[in-house]
């Protein structure tokens, strides 16, 4: 039995909103505004797609090969300090951008925003609305994940800017709102709630329920439920569940890069116009997560998840053959929300599998894997369309590998508690096993 701490505003929402602020300066000023940059690079350089397309695999390598570190460090000494650092790598990296001259400084610039954008969003927020929340983690990772889909809003907002003062004053001013917006929002994350006085969720036990746990009749500690790294991915659900979350990242990536100009060079649209349809996507990726929020606590992610993967490949070949505006704004309607509920469910279900303890660790090695979608969807539309002249090629390839990758979500079946019932200490305590 639970009952709810009263009085106050248990203060894992006040992390949920600092990472809504930094979700959305870190997706509106980078990635949902990327294919802007790409359109207006190619104009004034003649970088061709697929160097541009390279570009951006690069910044998902260096996350994917940072991801194992980055777990161990966050779980090691905490979140805040490293976004800290993040937010002045990537400050500093957009500053560098506002300099270049040649692919080969660009391709500096975008190493830098890719560790910064690593070491200051997405990843160490997750282990810490992870390390707060359980009952309702799938409602937090969702409200949190807001901040990236609103950022997607002020697309049309960075794309004036881009053609009013140019890409480099729009660039250079990021770096600065960045760095000043941005470390005050890290203040703000914790580490674990039982550090501060709380507990997970804001419910403290029952009077019942802490006695019980006083003469030992509690269910066991979590530290014996909880998988380390190493349990975790000899599972069939680790490796299921990043394939998956990979092969949707296929088309999200490829989106994000290439978009506007397949807007904008194959369907004619004004950049303006094309910046218009990433609002309504983005729009609607707002509502999609807020359809995850109250549904992905109680109703089976797995099945949620293989949805939203038919979705979007039914999206991208929409859009990949679109002959009228309506059919655009189908496709961003039916790819925004197919992004916006399972986008968080991600997390929520390896949370949900391999408990908190070694979260971290176990987030960075499946960002190893997951990385092989982000780097290859942008990669795949950039090479077919550099060699056929659109992207319909590579749109159908990647849309037909999502679709059936959804049977990767339907397979991945919450796998047993480790048993170390036969690891144990002197103390009668179980092991915990080495962390790789």
């Amino acid at each position: 039995m639970v009952s709810r701490l009263r009085g106050r505003v248990f203060y894992g929402w006040w992390m949920v909103a600092s990472g809504f602020g930094i979700q959305f300066l870190v997706a509106a000023l980078l990635n949902q505004s990327y294919g802007a940059y790409v359109v207006l690079l190619q104009r004034d350089f003649g970088w061709s797609k697929t160097a541009l397309s390279g570009a951006y695999s690069l910044q998902q390598v260096e996350m994917g090969v940072l991801g194992p570190i980055q777990g161990w460090i966050i779980d090691r000494f905490g979140p805040r300090a490293v976004m800290q650092i993040g937010v002045v790598i990537f400050g500093v990296g957009f500053m560098a951008l506002s300099q270049i001259q040649s692919l080969g400084m660009f391709y500096a610039a975008i190493f830098f925003l890719a560790i910064g954008a690593s070491l200051t969003g997405f990843f160490p927020l997750t282990v810490a609305i992870v390390n707060w929340f359980e009952k309702r983690r799938a409602r937090a990772l969702s409200i949190m994940s807001l901040g990236f889909a609103f950022g997607g809003v002020t697309v049309p907002i960075i794309a004036f800017l881009l053609e009013m003062i140019g890409w480099r004053w729009t660039a250079f001013s990021s770096g600065v709102l960045i760095i000043v917006a941005g470390l005050p929002l890290t203040q703000v994350i914790r580490r674990r709630p039982e550090e501060y006085g709380e507990v997970m969720d804001g419910i403290a036990a029952s009077p019942e329920a802490a006695e019980a746990d006083a003469v030992g009749q509690t269910a066991p500690a979590a530290s014996t439920r909880d998988f380390t790294a190493r349990e975790a991915i000899r599972t069939p659900a680790f490796w299921l569940i990043s394939l998956g979350h990979g092969s949707a990242l296929l088309v999200v990536s490829a989106v994000l890069v290439h978009l506007l100009a397949h807007l904008t060079e194959n369907l004619g649209y004004s950049l303006g116009t094309a910046a218009l349809v990433v609002s309504l996507l983005t729009t609607v990726q707002v509502v999609g997560m807020i359809v995850g929020a109250v549904i992905g606590d109680r109703y089976d992610k797995r099945l949620i998840a293989a949805s939203c993967m038919v979705m979007h490949a039914v999206a991208l070949l929409l859009v990949a053959y679109a002959t009228t505006l309506l059919i655009v704004i189908v496709f961003a309607v039916l790819h925004g929300l197919a992004w916006g509920i399972r986008g968080p469910l991600m997390q929520a279900m390896r949370a949900d599998y391999f408990g908190r303890s070694s979260f971290g660790v176990i987030m960075g090695f499946s960002t190893t894997i997951i990385m092989l979608g982000q780097v290859a969807g942008p990669l795949v539309a950039g090479i077919l369309a550099d060699a056929t002249g659109s992207y319909e090629a590579g749109f159908t390839v990647l849309a037909v590998i999502a679709g059936f990758a959804s049977i990767f979500f339907l397979l991945a079946r919450r796998p047993r508690p480790p048993d170390r019932s036969t690891d144990l200490s002197p103390a009668g305590e179980p092991e915990t096993a080495a962390v790789v």
